[in-house]
């Protein structure tokens, strides 16, 4: 439809997750347009991101060398360590402010009709740092969904026979919400994860 380069860099952008056809192409127009300098800087942030960053050799988080930032800071709680599902889980977990343990990227979540097993995830890493760290306690915090659910089934199995504390985030109503507009399942997590006052 556009000349060969920019129907390409749209074609490449539209497989973006996220990113629909309309979308790439405004931003393929977008980098039309800048400046050459704002462009330039762009294709060599992409590129150095590619070449620098790799994976944390203890938690799998993304690292621009041996170990994360997180891994490397002393002040942290090594004895707690929060497991995730992906890198990006991460920054949620942190922008609360509240967790000022490790982390352990497990990669996914279980989910056996997709062929998704435990040795296709981090689980083996997990039992070494287990085995090789003070960790007293691990916080799964996979996605509420029936996979997450199954792998922290699963953590909990497999964990706590070695004297390891294992709990998870809890889930239920979010703050400021109208119980007319909460799903069953949503409100039955909510009562079974309920407080005392």
């Amino acid at each position: 439809m556009f000349e060969g380069p920019v129907q390409r860099l749209i074609d490449e952008l539209a497989r973006l997750p996220g990113v629909g056809r309309k979308t790439a192409q405004r931003l393929a127009f977008h980098l039309l347009t800048v400046e050459e300098a704002d462009a330039r800087r762009l294709s060599v942030a992409i590129a150095d991101m590619r070449e620098q960053v790799g994976q944390c050799r203890r938690c799998f988080n993304v690292a621009a060398g041996e170990e994360c930032a997180i891994c490397r800071d002393v002040k942290r709680d090594a004895d707690v360590v929060c497991v995730v599902e992906r890198p990006q889980d991460i920054v949620v977990v942190e922008r609360t402010q509240e967790f000022r343990g490790l982390y352990h990227v497990l990669g996914g979540s279980l989910s056996p009709i997709n062929g998704v097993g435990p040795d296709q995830l981090r689980m083996a890493e997990l039992k070494n740092r287990v085995e090789g760290e003070s960790i007293q306690e691990l916080i799964v915090a996979t996605n509420p969904t029936v996979e997450g659910d199954a792998t922290a089934m699963y953590i909990a199995r497999e964990f706590k026979p070695l004297g390891v504390r294992v709990s998870r985030l809890a889930s239920g109503l979010p703050v400021g919400g109208d119980l007319d507009y909460a799903d069953e399942i949503t409100l039955g997590r909510a009562l079974a994860g309920r407080m005392e006052l």
